[in-house]
């Protein structure tokens, strides 16, 4: 399968975006979970520390490549507060399934985006692989507060995943 040139530089514009929406989702789930969630604003803090150098490895290699961020980029980002605060009103457990739902989704199209380009476009796949062992720390921790809990994994759980993929799907076509 041939490998469009523009391909990589593409996918990191989309995760760099994609990235700027987690940082977002979690300022917006920080702000909410000190009032509903107080013993996860310390866990919430450091994810979001990982998504801030997640966006930075993909904003280096754009820069790299002389490219401008994805268009989506303020799109995920006010997605994403909104996202973070409502599910950050709704208490842990929401909170919990909102990670565990983006994560599997982003974990989805990193090991789509690592097959596809490997090979093709080393530098794309270097900045991909740097982030994919703390997105699956994110997915496993936030799934491990789910133990028991089963009406917001239901509930958030598709819509969450839905609108993560609607935002890719943009982002790529952007």
């Amino acid at each position: 399968m041939a490998v469009e040139p523009a391909l990589g530089s593409r996918i990191l514009k989309v995760n760099h975006a994609g990235e700027h929406g987690a940082i977002c989702i979690y300022t917006g789930q920080i702000i909410a979970a000190r009032l509903t969630a107080r013993d996860m604003v310390a866990e919430l803090e450091e994810f979001r520390s990982h998504e801030r150098r997640h966006r930075s490895i993909f904003w280096s290699e754009l820069e790299r490549r002389g490219h401008r961020r994805c268009r989506s980029y303020w799109l995920c980002a006010l997605g994403g507060f909104v996202l973070g605060v409502v599910t950050g009103l709704l208490g842990r457990k929401a909170i919990a399934a909102t990670t565990v739902a983006v994560e599997r989704v982003v974990l989805s199209h990193l090991e789509h985006q690592l097959e596809l380009l490997q090979g093709k476009d080393e530098a794309a796949v270097a900045a991909i692989s740097a982030i994919v062992e703390d997105e699956r720390q994110h997915h496993d921790h936030s799934a491990a507060h789910l133990r028991g809990g089963r009406l917001w994994p239901q509930v958030l759980s598709p819509v969450v995943a839905a609108s993560t993929e609607a935002v890719i799907w943009f982002g790529m076509r952007a």
